[in-house]
C-alpha cells in the first residue's frame, strides 16, 4: 500500500460538490477571460480571410490536443493512476508518472514534428474548402506551423493536470487555460503591428501560451513529489494498459469534438465567415459546457475510479446519479437562456469593430442550433467517465462509431437548406443520440440505477425554468434595439437579463422546497 507520508491526502467522496465547485469557479473564470479574448479577436480580425485561416489553425492542434490529451488520454490515463494509487507503492506509482510522460513525451514529439512539416497539406484536408482561396490556403499553413507545437505543450500539460486531478488538487489545473486567454489577448493587442500579417500574432500567442501552460504546474508536481522524470520504457505493464486503453478511447470519449471538426470541414465551402460564425457560436455553447459540465467530469472519474477499484458499486451508481442531476440543474436553464437569448449575447460579446450585425445574425442562429444541443453535450462529459473508470472501452466506442455516422448523414442532408445553422444542428442531433446510447449502456450494465427523487426533482426544474422564461421573455427587447444600442448600454442589459434570470430560477428552485443538502454528495 502507498506510504502516508509522502502519498497526497485522498479526496472524500464528501467533498465532490465543493470540488465541482472549485473547477467550476476556476474555469468560469477562464471561460469569460475566453469571452473577452473572442471579443478582442473579433474586433480585430471580424469575420474575414484572416479570421477563418486562423481558426482553423487553431482548430486542428485544439482538436488534437481534445482528442489525445483531454480525451483519450486523460480517461486511460487518471483510471489506472487511481488503481495503482489504491493497490500498489508511491514509489510504484512514481515509476508510472516516470515511464508514462517518457512514452507520451516521445510520441507528441514526433507527431509535432511532422504536423509542422505537413501543414499545408493538414490544411488541404481539414479545410478543403480553402483551394479555392489560395491566399486563404498559405496563410492558414503559416499559422499552424506555428500553432501546431502547441499540442505538444498541452498535452504535456494535461499529463500534468490529470495527475493533479487524481490526488485531488483540482484547481490548479483548472485555472491553467486562463493563460492560454491572457496570452491571446496580449498578443492580439501588443505583436500585431509587429507583422506584416496581423494575425500572425494570434498565432505566437497560442505557441508562448503553451510553454506557459505547462511551466505553471511543474512546481505543484515537484511539491507533491511527482515531478515526472521521462523514461521510455514500452514493456511497462502500466504504461501497456494506458496506451491500449488510449486507442478505443480516441473515438469513445471525443465524439462530441470530432463532429465539431467535420463541421469545419463543411463549412469550408460555404460562403466566407461561415467558419467564424460556427466558431463565435460554439464558443459560447461551450460555456456551460466548460464551466460546470466538464468539471464535474473531470471530479467524478477520479472518484469512480476509486470506487470501482475498491468494488463499491452502490457508490458507483450514486456518483453517477449525483452527477446527473447536477447538470440537469445547469444544463437545461443554460440551455434555454442561449436559444431565447442569442443574437444579444452575441451582439453584447461581438458586435464591435470589424463585426457587422449581419455576422451577429448568422452566429445566433448557428448559436440556437447549438443550444439544442448543449445538455446532452454535457451529460456525455459524466457518463463517459462511467465507462472509462471500468476501463470498459468496447461500448463507448460503438456508440462513438454510430454517432460519426449519424453526424455525417445528418450535415449532408441539413446543410443545402440551412447552411452553416444546419452543420450545428446536425451536431446538436448526434449528442442526443449519443448521450442516449451511453445513459442505455450504463443502465443495462447494471452500474447505474436511478435513486429516488427523480420526479420531484424533475417537477421543480421545470417549475423554476418556466418561471424563468416568462421574465426573460418579459424584459427581452427586439434584435434592432440589440444592435441600435451602444456597448455600454448591451452590457448593462445582459447582466439584468442573466442575474434577474438567475435570481428567479434559485428562488423558485427555493420555494419549491429543494435545499443546499439535496446537492451534496
Amino acid at each position: 500500500m502507498s506510504d502516508p507520508a509522502v502519498t497526497p491526502k485522498k479526496l472524500k467522496p464528501s467533498s465532490l460538490l465543493r470540488s465541482s465547485a472549485v473547477v467550476s469557479v476556476m474555469t468560469l473564470l477562464s471561460r469569460v477571460l475566453g469571452m473577452v479574448r473572442d471579443m478582442v479577436v473579433a474586433s480585430y480580425f471580424g469575420s474575414g480571410a484572416a479570421a477563418d485561416a486562423f481558426f482553423v489553425a487553431f482548430k486542428i492542434p485544439n482538436f488534437l490536443r481534445r482528442l489525445f490529451a483531454e480525451g483519450a488520454f486523460a480517461q486511460a490515463f487518471v483510471p489506472v493512476l487511481s488503481e495503482y494509487r489504491e493497490k500498489r507503492s508511491f514509489a510504484d506509482v512514481k515509476q508510472l508518472v516516470d515511464r508514462t510522460a517518457g512514452m507520451l513525451g516521445l510520441i507528441l514529439t514526433a507527431l509535432t514534428a511532422l504536423g509542422v512539416v505537413m501543414s499545408p497539406y493538414l490544411i488541404m484536408l481539414f479545410a478543403p474548402g480553402f483551394h479555392n482561396e489560395p491566399s486563404k490556403m498559405e496563410l492558414a499553413g503559416e499559422l499552424l506551423r506555428i500553432t501546431f507545437p502547441y499540442l505538444l505543450l498541452i498535452s504535456l500539460t494535461a499529463f500534468c493536470g490529470g495527475i493533479l486531478n487524481s490526488y485531488g488538487r483540482f484547481a490548479v489545473p483548472a485555472f491553467t487555460p486562463v493563460l492560454l486567454n491572457i496570452s491571446m489577448i496580449a498578443s492580439t493587442v501588443f505583436l500585431t503591428p509587429f507583422f506584416d500579417e496581423p494575425v500572425m500574432a494570434l498565432a505566437w500567442g497560442v505557441f508562448i501560451a503553451g510553454v506557459a501552460q505547462l511551466l505553471f504546474q511543474m512546481p505543484f508536481l515537484w511539491k507533491m513529489r511527482l515531478l515526472p522524470r521521462p523514461r521510455v520504457v514500452a514493456s511497462d505493464p502500466g504504461v501497456k494498459r494506458i496506451m491500449l486503453l488510449m486507442l478505443p478511447a480516441l473515438f469513445g470519449v471525443s465524439v462530441s469534438q470530432i463532429n465539431l471538426l467535420l463541421d469545419t470541414v463543411l463549412a469550408s465551402f460555404l460562403q466566407t465567415g461561415s467558419v467564424s460564425w460556427l466558431y463565435y457560436a460554439d464558443r459560447l455553447s461551450e460555456l456551460p459546457l466548460g464551466a460546470f459540465g466538464i468539471a464535474i467530469g473531470t471530479v467524478i472519474l477520479p472518484a469512480l475510479s476509486r470506487q470501482h477499484a475498491t468494488a463499491k458499486p452502490e457508490d458507483f451508481s450514486a456518483t453517477i446519479d449525483w452527477a446527473l442531476r447536477m447538470v440537469l440543474l445547469v444544463g437545461v436553464p443554460a440551455a434555454l437562456a442561449l436559444a431565447i437569448l442569442a443574437e444579444p449575447l452575441i451582439a453584447t460579446l461581438f458586435l464591435y469593430g470589424a463585426m457587422t450585425s449581419a455576422d451577429v445574425i448568422q452566429a445566433a442562429a448557428a448559436l440556437q442550433a447549438y443550444s439544442l444541443g448543449v445538455l446532452t453535450f454535457m451529460l456525455i462529459k459524466v457518463l463517459a467517465p462511467g465507462f472509462f473508470a471500468r476501463q470498459d472501452l468496447k461500448t463507448p466506442v460503438r456508440i462513438a462509431i454510430i454517432c460519426m455516422v449519424v453526424n455525417m448523414a445528418l450535415n449532408l442532408l441539413l446543410i443545402w437548406p440551412l447552411q452553416h445553422v444546419g452543420l450545428a444542428l446536425a451536431t446538436s442531433l448526434a449528442s442526443m443520440l449519443n448521450t442516449g446510447l451511453l445513459l442505455r449502456g450504463l443502465y443495462r450494465a447494471g452500474v447505474y440505477q436511478p435513486a429516488p427523487g427523480w420526479w420531484l426533482f424533475v417537477l421543480r426544474l421545470f417549475a423554476a425554468c418556466a418561471a424563468m422564461l416568462v421574465l426573460v421573455l418579459w424584459l427581452n427587447a427586439p434584435s434592432s434595439e440589440w444592435f441600435a444600442w451602444h456597448w455600454q448600454r448591451r452590457v448593462w442589459e445582459v447582466t439584468v437579463l442573466v442575474c434577474g434570470g438567475l435570481f428567479v430560477f434559485v428562488g423558485t428552485l427555493f420555494a419549491c422546497g429543494l435545499r443546499m443538502h439535496h446537492l451534496r454528495r
